[in-house]
This record gives structure tokens, C-alpha cells and sequence, in this order.
């Protein structure tokens, strides 16, 4: 025999769509096995009415012929042959009659008693708990729906206590009916059969039994067919009860274990939270816009498939695309005073999702998870060990140092580890063949700033006079490309601001690599996700970051301040430079600063490094003639960079007057 399929139960309390679908299957083979049972009883009464029948047929056909003596006929002189013969006859058909009597007995106890007690018991049993089952799994929605609209903030924990009780309830109870629901069904795929064979085969016995008296040659050859049906169907009986050994017996121990497992955020405290996820799956809250400012909130199952999010409603055999990944951004938000929300935007920043999470644990893990994918680590050939090691490398970031030793083994370690990168460096000393340590790229405990501040002389002349100090560090002055008409080199780039921090050093393009880990460490230890996106102009003289939305310079370089540049080769987004500011005691400070940028850093760098290059040609003229007839130029006699941007770098492009933003 085959083997036979089965509802897993240690899927029963996750109740993922996958599990439904397989469901549903169970229960149109159940639906259309009730459909078959009845038509199959129907058939088999009529069967029993007409052995019914002939038993009373049988019985008048005998009472009719012994009859035929007291009939008083004119001509019935010579019927006494006749009556002895008919009286004859009448005894075979009242022998026969009581065979008939013994089949239609039999027939009503082998063949029509077993289906009914199947329709009535198994069949009924298998709809009384899909019943049961379908009014826990309501419940169970209502009161998850409950506990998600629980505030975060001004939180009565009694309350939070009631509905996080009234959850745990609901889940086991709709845990409980599950399990004894997917039981029910599994075994009915072996009492199915058991049920279909058993009826013919009291059917054919007593058949059987009914013309051995008067055909045992029949008999004889039926006997070897009927021995393998009744061995088939003791085997199928044995493995029916194996296998409800085996239900029972994982059925205590997925009921034995703790019940916190029914409690939504139990671990809230101290959740175990993996970080180097791939791939993820789970319920979610879906936020979704039902007019100009309502909303709804729609609780799917998700899960990633590559670099894609789907999701997948109950009932549905697959899932839909809902939003791509490769090169998303996500962070934690603040969302209609709901708990564990976060925002996934995609690169043009013109599409974001909004989802819930259930707990801490999912929330974080969830937020890893899209960051790892985001990244396109699951292109490499082994995701699993990539996401290890860049989370490794993450914590060895900020674990600080205690002996010479260990300094050693971590600076060996991290130099295996160090994705190679491409850097364009304004110079370098013909000396720096030996990599630096990291105390002399930048000083232990330096702190990190993952927002855009401007620096302290900046906001001492915002303080002059009698204007209105931008408490978020903003310049008043906005974008004016006039004063930007003479300059032969305008780019822009959309980026998102990482951090930055002081270093001490510029000689190496090392301390850009070791701030961008830095950087990236902080964030991810301390769930560091919101950046701020901004545009990046690059022209000849300077380097600004720019508000998208109001055109207002958040920040500005002089171009010839900018003394290392370089992009990260293996995460091509990231891309860093180092600015030495002059200070009034005559001394100067370097800062690194770090950007994820929608295209490849290495074009930035290349815009930055022609920039420079022609600052310094404009001194000579004939090195600028030079340079312009060895790079193009557009149609008003500017620069064009990136000369495939229309096709592979949509987020790139030259700023012309006029110009709007897109993120």
C-alpha cells in the first residue's frame, strides 16, 4: 500500500497558510468522501430491500404453489402429479427461502451496519470538530486582534495582563482543537478505507456463503480472493492503530510543554534574537490606507523567498510579491501608538511598507532579517557564513581590547575578514606598506553621531544677529542654482546619512573602512535603524547634503577639505570620506564621515575625485582644455559623469535648474 498523507501536528500551533492549504485538501477529501458514503449506503439498502423482497417473494412463491391443492377447479381430475410436484417445489423454494433469510441478515450486519456506523461516528465526529475547530481559530483571530491595539504608551498593565490571559486561552484552546481535528483527519484516511472494503466484503461472503449449498466450485475459486482481502484488511487495521499510538503519544507531548508558549511577547525581557537570518516567516500586522486618513490593519503571513517579500492570506495556496528587498531600507517607526512597528522603503523611496510585529523577538529578528537580505547576501554561495561574519565583525567593533594578544588575534582575524575595497585616495605615503593599528586610526571610545549636526562655528554665526536659530541643526540657506551656473561639474546622488566620527589620521584610506565598521557595529548593537536621506551634490568647489523635501543645505564641504574619499567594494552602497576642518587655535580636526548611497559608491568617489581634478585644472588652462576633451561634456558645456547612468543608475543624475528631487 502507499503511503498515506498526513497533517503534521507539530505544525498545528503555528497555523501557517501552508498548513491550512494542506488542510483544505484534507477536507474536501473528507467532504467527497461523505458524498460517496451516503450514495454508496443509498445503494447497498437497496440492495438489502431487494434480498428483503426476495425472502418475502420466495416465502409467498412457496405458500402459492402448496396453495395450488385447495384450489377448487370444474376440470381438475389428474392434477395429483401435478400437486406432488408443485409440492415438491414448494419445499426447495421454502429451503431457499430460508437461505435468502440468512443473506438478508447477513447483508444487514456486514454489509449496511458498518457504512452506517462509519457516516455516523467517523464522518460526524471529523465535521464536529471542524466545527469546533473553525469557532476556536475565530476566537483566537478576536482576541489577537485585541491584544495588537493594546497602546504602547500610558500601557495599564492589568489590562495588558487580561487580554495577554485571554490570548494564551484562546491559542490553546484553538491548539487543542487543532490537534484533535488533524488526528481525526489523518485517521480517517485510514478508516476510509477500511470502511469501503469492509461492506463489499461482508456483501460477497455472504453471497458466497448463500450459493456454496448449491455451487461450491464458486466457492472454491473466490476463497483464495477473499483470504488476501480480509489479510489486506487486518494489515490496514494494524497500521490504523500503530499510528494512533503514535498520535497520542505526540499529542501529550506537544500539550506537556509550558503554556508561556500561548503568551504573545513572552519573552519580551530577554529575548534569544538571531541576527543572522536570512530568511524569515511569521504573521504580521499589515498596515494599509482605506481613505485620505484612515487606516486598517490586516494580520497576513509573510515570508521571504530571495530577495523578495510575500505574503500570503489563509486559504491561498501560494503567495504574492509584495514588495522587493535588494536594496530596501528598514527601520524601527512610531505608528498610531501600536508596539514593534517597522518601515520598509524602497531604494527610489517612493513605495514604503509599514508592519507590526507580535513580540521584541520577532520585531528585531524581522528588521536583521530584511537588513541581511537588503544587503544581497543570499546571492553569495554561502548566505549563512556571510551573515555570521559581518555580525561578527560587528561586535568585535565595539568589544574593546585588554591585552596585546588578543589586540593581535582580532587585527589578524579582521584583516582575513575585511571585504576588499576600492578607494580613491588623494595621496598616499610611499611609506604605508604596513597596516596601521587601529588606536592610531581612531581612538578608543570615540563617540558617534548618527545624525547630521552641523559644527560648532557654524551654529555660533547662526547665533549672531536677530534670526531664529533651526533647532534641528539645519542651514537657513537653501539651494540656489544660479550661484551654481559657472561651475563646470554638477552631480547628484540620493543617500542616507550612516554617522560620523572624529579619527586621527588621514594618511590612510584605512580609517574610512575602519569608521564605516564602527559605524555599522553601533547601529546594529544598539538597533540603531532610522537615517536620514538626503541628496548629495557634488560640483567642483564643494560637497553639500541637501533636504530633499526643502532644499535646505543640511551640511557643506569645501571640496579641497576632503582629504580621503573610498567605497566599500563588497557592500558597493557604502561609500565614506574624511573632511579636515581648519579650528580657530590654528590646529585642525578630521571627522569621517559614512553614507549609504541608491547607486554604487564608486561613483561618487569618481565624481569627487573629478571634481578635485578640475579645481586644480581651472589654475592652468591648458591642463583644463586637457581635461575637457578627455571627458564629456553635455550641451551647455558641463561635465556628464557616468555615461550608462540613464540605464543602470536611475538615482544618479546631473543637477540641472529646475531640479526636483525623487526621494
Amino acid at each position: 500500500m502507499p503511503a498515506v498523507d498526513k497533517l503534521l501536528l507539530e505544525e498545528a500551533l503555528l497555523d501557517s497558510p501552508q498548513t491550512r492549504s494542506l488542510l483544505s485538501v484534507f477536507e474536501e477529501d473528507a467532504g467527497t468522501l461523505t458524498e460517496y458514503t451516503n450514495q454508496l449506503l443509498q445503494t447497498m439498502q437497496r440492495v438489502y430491500g431487494a434480498q428483503n423482497e426476495m425472502c418475502l417473494a420466495t416465502q409467498q412463491l412457496s405458500g402459492q404453489l402448496l396453495a395450488y391443492e385447495k384450489q377448487n377447479f370444474a376440470l381438475g381430475k389428474g392434477d395429483e402429479e401435478v400437486i406432488s410436484t408443485l409440492q415438491y417445489f414448494a419445499n426447495v423454494v421454502n429451503e431457499l427461502n430460508v437461505l435468502h433469510t440468512e443473506l438478508a441478515k447477513q447483508l444487514a450486519d456486514s454489509m449496511v451496519l458498518p457504512l452506517i456506523q462509519f457516516r455516523e461516528k467517523d464522518l460526524t465526529e471529523v465535521s464536529t470538530l471542524k466545527d469546533l475547530f473553525l469557532l476556536a481559530s475565530n476566537e483566537h483571530d478576536l482576541s489577537m486582534a485585541k491584544y495588537s491595539r493594546l497602546p504602547k504608551k500610558r500601557e495599564n498593565e492589568k489590562l495588558k495582563a487580561e487580554i495577554a490571559k485571554e490570548v494564551a486561552g484562546a491559542r490553546r484552546k484553538q491548539h487543542l482543537s487543532s490537534l484533535q481535528y488533524y488526528c481525526a483527519l489523518n485517521a480517517l484516511q485510514y478508516r476510509k478505507r477500511t470502511a469501503m472494503l469492509d461492506p463489499i466484503l461482508g456483501y460477497t461472503q455472504g453471497q458466497i456463503a448463500f450459493l456454496k449449498k448449491g455451487y461450491d466450485m464458486f466457492s472454491k475459486k473466490m476463497d483464495g480472493f477473499l483470504a488476501s482481502v480480509s489479510g489486506m484488511i487486518q494489515r490496514i487495521q494494524g497500521e490504523l492503530e500503530a499510528e494512533a499510538e503514535a498520535m497520542r503519544i505526540t499529542q501529550q507531548e506537544l500539550l506537556s510543554g509550558s503554556d508561556a508558549i500561548y503568551t504573545p511577547d513572552y519573552d519580551a525581557s530577554s529575548p534569544v534574537i538571531n541576527r543572522n537570518l536570512i530568511q524569515k516567516a511569521g504573521y504580521l500586522n499589515m498596515r494599509s490606507k482605506t481613505g485620505l486618513v484612515t487606516t486598517t490593519w490586516e494580520r497576513l503571513y509573510f515570508f521571504t523567498q530571495g530577495g523578495n517579500l510575500m505574503c500570503q492570506h489563509r486559504g491561498e495556496v501560494a503567495g504574492g510579491l509584495i514588495q522587493d528587498l535588494d536594496n530596501c531600507s528598514v527601520m524601527a517607526v512610531d505608528c498610531e501608538d501600536r508596539r514593534y512597528c517597522f518601515q520598509i522603503t524602497s531604494p527610489n523611496g517612493k513605495s514604503s511598507l509599514i508592519l507590526q510585529a507580535e513580540g521584541k523577538r520577532e520585531y528585531e529578528e524581522w528588521i536583521c532579517a530584511i537588513n541581511n537580505i537588503s544587503r544581497q547576501i543570499y546571492l553569495s554561495d554561502n548566505p549563512e557564513a556571510v551573515a555570521i561574519r559581518l555580525n561578527q565583525t560587528a561586535q568585535q567593533a565595539v568589544t574593546p581590547i585588554t591585552s596585546f594578544d588578543k589586540k593581535l588575534e582580532n587585527t589578524t582575524q579582521s584583516s582575513e575578514n575585511m571585504a576588499q575595497t576600492v578607494s580613491h585616495n588623494e595621496s598616499l605615503p610611499e611609506h604605508a606598506n604596513r597596516e596601521p593599528e587601529v588606536e592610531q586610526l581612531i581612538a578608543p571610545g570615540t563617540p558617534i553621531q548618527f545624525d547630521i549636526v552641523l559644527p560648532a562655528s557654524e551654529f555660533q554665526d547662526q547665533n549672531r544677529g536677530n534670526r531664529r536659530t533651526n533647532p534641528f541643526g539645519e542651514s537657513d540657506d537653501k539651494l540656489d542654482m544660479s550661484a551654481d551656473e559657472g561651475l563646470l561639474l554638477q552631480q547628484m546622488f540620493v543617500v542616507r546619512f550612516l554617522g560620523s566620527m572624529a579619527v586621527k589620521t588621514d594618511h590612510t584610506n584605512q580609517v574610512i573602512f575602519e569608521a564605516m565598521r564602527q559605524v555599522l557595529a553601533a547601529r546594529a548593537i544598539h538597533n540603531i535603524f532610522r537615517m536620514t536621506e538626503s541628496h548629495l551634490m557634488v560640483t567642483s568647489k564643494s560637497l553639500r547634503l541637501i533636504d530633499p523635501q526643502t532644499q535646505v543645505i543640511r551640511i557643506s564641504f569645501d571640496l579641497e577639505n576632503i582629504t580621503q574619499f573610498a567605497a566599500h567594494l563588497e557592500n558597493k552602497r557604502l561609500v565614506g570620506f574624511v573632511v579636515c576642518t581648519p579650528e580657530a587655535s590654528g590646529d585642525e580636526s578630521l571627522s569621517a564621515y559614512v553614507l549609504e548611497s541608491n547607486t554604487e559608491g564608486e561613483k561618487i568617489c569618481f565624481a569627487i575625485s573629478l571634481g578635485k581634478e578640475i579645481a586644480a585644472a581651472e589654475k592652468d588652462p591648458e591642463a583644463l582644455a586637457q581635461l575637457m576633451s578627455s571627458v564629456p561634456l553635455s550641451n551647455d558645456g558641463k561635465f556628464v559623469l557616468l555615461n550608462v547612468q540613464s540605464e543602470d543608475d536611475p538615482d544618479s543624475v546631473p543637477c540641472t535648474e529646475g531640479l526636483e528631487s525623487e526621494a
